[in-house]
């Protein structure tokens, strides 16, 4: 449970990736395990450099006991305590780090089931393998700027593969989008190319009326493809530092006009459409039952941005 620990054991297994992928395909089972099992430890070794407990499994009361220094209260030995997986581990990480980490839950899927298959039934999808392997890259990225691990140390003599599979996964990202983009285009163009301006208008304010998902919150924008009105979808938190405020953090934009989908990595090449807004409405308004969160002190009452309460608890917030 010791964070220097799991990152020294994440480098050793990232090492150990590297090396198998650049043996090829007959090795690849091996590089998408080692590395989905590099990018869980340095996420746990993220939450245990905050406090051991975050990395607990939460229903293991003796695991609960050894993480918070009292072992000796415990009817099981600290070799069994339990923790957290991959994916919960993600989970709690991106609620803290939402804005650095790039990979949301969505885009973990592949990873979490490729190391998962390789290590339950030595089976994964050979297709996947460059996207699960990039991913778990991109994963760990920002996880060593946070934990002030100099990117030379971690990734050592395979530095120049790492940049050099970012680079294709950043290229080919641009690309596909791209490829969305004309794509949404034509149809618009198919759709509605025929009608007068006038109609055109009156056609696409019926389409474009209520967005196309059912995630927590949505906002209207001006889509990149066809320029009618298209929607930002993701989730809300409050933001006590500066606030309290009301935080929209976009996940997906769809255009019902040309049928625009775009999401996790593609997402993020639209430029300012994936920034974060800041909601007009007060908590207050937005959530109904909202009450200030009481645990919330500033480290130091001259310095807001000096926040004692790097995450508040969010459910504590939310009345629906």
């Amino acid at each position: 449970m010791h964070a220097e620990q799991l990152k020294s054991s994440s480098r050793k297994w990232m090492t150990a990736a590297l090396t198998a992928f650049t043996e090829g395909p007959d090795s690849y089972d091996f590089a998408v395990h080692h590395a989905g099992i590099a990018a869980e430890h340095l996420l746990k070794a993220y939450l245990a450099g905050l406090h051991p407990a975050l990395i607990v499994e939460a229903r293991d009361f003796d695991s609960l006991l050894h993480a918070t220094g009292h072992g000796a209260l415990a009817s099981a030995p600290a070799s069994q305590a339990k923790t957290i997986g991959l994916v919960e581990a993600h989970a709690r990480v991106h609620k803290l780090l939402r804005n650095q980490i790039p990979i949301n839950k969505q885009a973990l899927e592949p990873v979490a089931n490729a190391r998962n298959g390789v290590a339950h039934s030595g089976i994964h999808d050979v297709a996947e393998v460059q996207t699960v392997f990039t991913t778990c890259l991109r994963l760990i990225d920002p996880l060593l700027a946070e934990l002030k691990i100099a990117p030379g140390d971690y990734w050592g003599s395979y530095a120049p593969l790492h940049d050099r599979l970012i680079e294709e996964r950043v290229q080919a990202t641009r690309i596909r989008l791209e490829g969305k983009l004309a794509k949404a285009r034509a149809i618009f163009g198919q759709r509605y190319g025929h009608l007068a301006s006038k109609e055109r208008e009156i056609v696409l304010a019926t389409v474009t009326r209520h967005a196309p998902s059912w995630m927590e919150q949505d906002l209207e924008t001006t889509c990149p493809a066809c320029g009618s009105k298209g929607w930002l979808m993701g989730d809300t938190r409050i933001e006590e530092t500066n606030g309290p405020i009301v935080v929209f953090t976009p996940y997906i934009f769809a255009c019902s006009a040309c049928d625009l989908h775009v999401e996790s990595e593609e997402f993020r090449q639209l430029g300012d459409l994936g920034d974060e807004v800041e909601l007009s409405d007060s908590p207050e308004d937005f959530y109904g039952t909202w009450e200030p969160d009481p645990r919330f002190i500033p480290d130091d009452l001259d310095d807001p941005m000096s926040d004692a309460n790097r995450a508040p608890d969010e459910d504590i917030h939310r009345g629906r």
